[in-house]
């Protein structure tokens, strides 16, 4: 039997969600950066999907006033390396933000 089977699927961290809520407050990655106190390699781990510690995750949340779970999601993870997310999910992200907004404006 597989890993898989056996365990379950595999998950990990996707922060499209933070990327959501920067793309609603029209924030850059920059400004982020700046109002959480993070620094800019954890920033670029944020881009590359790569897992951050739970203390840079607080500072973002504190920055944003919002919950760890308005910034992370779990997805399953469809790479057997567990490649975090994708360079695509932050488009996909904008793009599940305008279908959101559509859909509550009808």
């Amino acid at each position: 039997m597989t890993r898989n089977k056996l365990m379950g699927v595999r998950m990990r961290i996707s922060y499209r969600p933070l990327w959501v809520i920067l793309a609603e407050r029209e924030m850059s990655k920059k400004d982020l950066r700046e109002l959480s106190g993070i620094s800019t390699a954890s920033l670029a781990k944020l881009g590359k999907g790569e897992n951050l510690t739970t203390d840079v995750l607080l500072k973002i949340c504190e920055a944003l006033n919002c919950n760890i779970n308005e910034i992370v999601e779990t997805v399953p993870d469809d790479d057997e390396k567990g490649a975090a997310n994708k360079p695509e999910e932050k488009k996909n992200a904008a793009k599940y933000k305008q279908g959101t907004q559509r859909s509550q404006s009808i």
